[in-house]
């Protein structure tokens, strides 16, 4: 019952509250990224991997400069502070990038809790998460790698753990997910740029 109805009941009244209540700081992000970089957009829009693997646009305050590779996420540059800018930084650090994604849930592509969408390049681990049962949830915001490694936790293992979340979906579970996520993101926690070797 939670699982097939009132997790898309809740995400969709909770993601249009924080928007309406976030929408001085989504102005104020979108301005000073505008200041900073005048002909680059505010937004940033790439395709990721959703329920079952079909894409969609997820959308992210833009991070890294108009030169950056569109389809490549961070872990694969050799020099990921060449593309991301000063207020990038800022932005990845307290995780106000991922802010625009609250427009992904009310649309129904993603989820306040799930597993993290990654772009479809990255088959090893969607392959990995089909294998897992982790394919079939809407992606998240947060979720239960995010709190264990973020960032740091090889293909492997963050497939086991989004594949023991997917398989367990609660609101007690969903509810623990998340208090834990505030403060991870507070202190930045699991947050990595850059070419990893695992």
């Amino acid at each position: 019952m939670y699982k097939k109805y009132i997790k898309n009941i809740l995400d969709f009244i909770f993601s249009l509250i924080f928007l309406i209540i976030l929408s001085p700081l989504i102005l104020i992000v979108g301005l000073i990224s505008k200041i900073n970089e005048p002909k680059a957009t505010i937004l940033f829009k790439q395709k990721r991997a959703g329920v079952d693997n079909k894409a969609f646009i997820c959308y992210k305050f833009r991070s890294m400069k108009m030169t950056a590779p569109n389809n490549a996420s961070t872990y694969e540059l050799e020099n990921p502070d060449e593309f991301i800018t000063p207020w990038g930084k800022f932005l990845r650090k307290t995780s106000i990038d991922e802010i625009p994604q609250l427009f992904n849930i009310l649309k129904g592509d993603m989820s306040f809790i799930g597993p993290r969408p990654v772009i479809l390049k990255e088959k090893e681990l969607l392959d990995l998460r089909y294998e897992n049962g982790a394919a079939s949830v809407k992606p998240g915001i947060t979720g239960l790698s995010q709190i264990s490694g973020r960032d740091n936790l090889p293909p492997e293992i963050k497939a086991k753990t989004d594949g023991i979340y997917a398989n367990d979906i609660s609101f007690r579970n969903d509810l623990k997910i998340l208090l834990k996520t505030i403060p991870k993101v507070l202190k930045a926690e699991g947050v990595s740029e850059g070419k990893k070797e695992f």
